[in-house]
């Protein structure tokens, strides 16, 4: 579904540096299994978005990978323009529940590998972040992964137009996450962004708009991780 609005053209209306950073010990691998062995007592920021249209509910998950670099990234895609559901946006690899998947888990896997290549023998699944509803009707299952470099990427290109790693330390800053607000058929509806100042394939700058549920769903990261 396209938008009516452009996202970035929307002014900010805060940011939030009085929050505490994640700090680099507590993204360490060790730190991260640790925190889904043993979680803390939180709350999801965000759970469920005001909904924009009418149509039944869809399962769904994705997959968040955690990419185990020098220092840890967060691999996303950026959708093709054509798709019906959510055109050009950023996200994370990930789909609508199939009949043969076992669980959210092997629907998260399964779509990672279909959107990319991404193969589950590269990903190590630590457990799942709350589920959270899309203002489209998606109910979504966030499923973590701890991904394994070596890896070779197979972009489908029908549906993924670039894909390309944010550290997850600047992620979990939430000094970096803006926030904005839009009036929709008479509602008001608040979310979150994450303007990655990163650069292209090609090596030249570029500002990646992370936005919406993905950025929601990072914001829920974030709290999770320093809970």
């Amino acid at each position: 579904m396209a938008l009516s609005f452009n996202p970035e053209d929307l002014p900010v209306i805060g940011l939030d540096s009085h929050l505490p950073a994640v700090d680099a010990a507590s993204i360490l691998p060790a730190a991260i299994r640790l925190r889904f062995v043993a979680p803390p007592a939180w709350q999801p920021e965000i759970k469920v978005e005001k909904r924009i249209i009418d149509r039944e509910p869809a399962a769904a998950s994705v997959l968040i990978p955690i990419v185990l670099r020098d220092e840890p990234t967060v691999l996303l895609t950026q959708r093709t323009d054509h798709l019906t559901d959510h055109p050009s946006q950023i996200s994370f690899p990930g789909g609508r529940v199939e009949a043969g998947d076992a669980d959210a888990i092997a629907t998260a896997l399964r779509e990672a590998e279909e959107e990319i290549g991404l193969a589950a023998a590269w990903v190590e699944v630590l457990g799942s972040l709350p589920i959270y509803t899309t203002s489209t009707g998606f109910v979504v299952t966030p499923v973590v992964g701890l991904v394994r470099p070596g890896f070779a990427l197979q972009p489908d290109p029908n549906e993924v137009a670039e894909v390309f790693e944010v550290p997850l330390l600047w992620l979990m800053n939430p000094g970096n996450h803006q926030r904005h607000a839009i009036e929709i058929g008479g509602m008001r509806r608040e979310f979150f962004s994450l303007p990655w100042p990163g650069t292209d394939a090609a090596g030249r700058p570029r500002r990646y708009f992370i936005w919406g549920a993905t950025a929601a769903m990072l914001r829920n990261l974030y709290r999770f991780l320093v809970a």
